[in-house]
């Protein structure tokens, strides 16, 4: 349960700052207030969770033959899937284009990974102590 808050907040934060960072530049929203942020960030959880699978399977073939840099067009996917289906529960945000969508995905990844780094949400393993003989 831990684990998947944690993951919550991290996906919360990376969508906010995506949003905030490309309001007026192609991503309109109408936040008003952090729930709004917060289901948007379940929403695009769920979606990377259960579509996300779907797709690389489906693409492998692109992802081997471009060395893993498809995986930058389909985090783009996954971004504008999580905002329609966010703005169908009237919490998402519209993208116009896919130069915005590829740079929210970009910014979303990019700090999720670095949030990721200070909030390990990898529970840590008890290592046993040397036994003095």
């Amino acid at each position: 349960m831990q684990k998947l808050l944690i993951r919550l907040g991290i996906n919360a934060v990376a969508l906010y700052t995506a949003i905030y960072l490309l309001s007026g530049r192609g991503i309109t929203h109408q936040f008003e207030n952090w729930w709004e942020i917060l289901w948007l960030a379940l929403i695009f959880g769920l979606v990377n969770a259960l579509v996300r699978p779907v797709v690389i399977a489906m693409s492998c073939p692109l992802l081997i033959l471009t060395l893993g840099l498809g995986t930058l067009l389909i985090n783009t996917l996954m971004f504008v899937i999580a905002g329609w289906i966010g703005t169908q529960f009237g919490v998402g945000f519209e993208v116009d284009g896919f130069m915005p969508a590829f740079l929210g995905a970009l910014i979303v990844s990019v700090v999720s990974a670095l949030l990721s780094l200070f909030f390990h949400d990898e529970p840590r393993k008890h290592r046993p102590r040397p036994r003095r003989d």
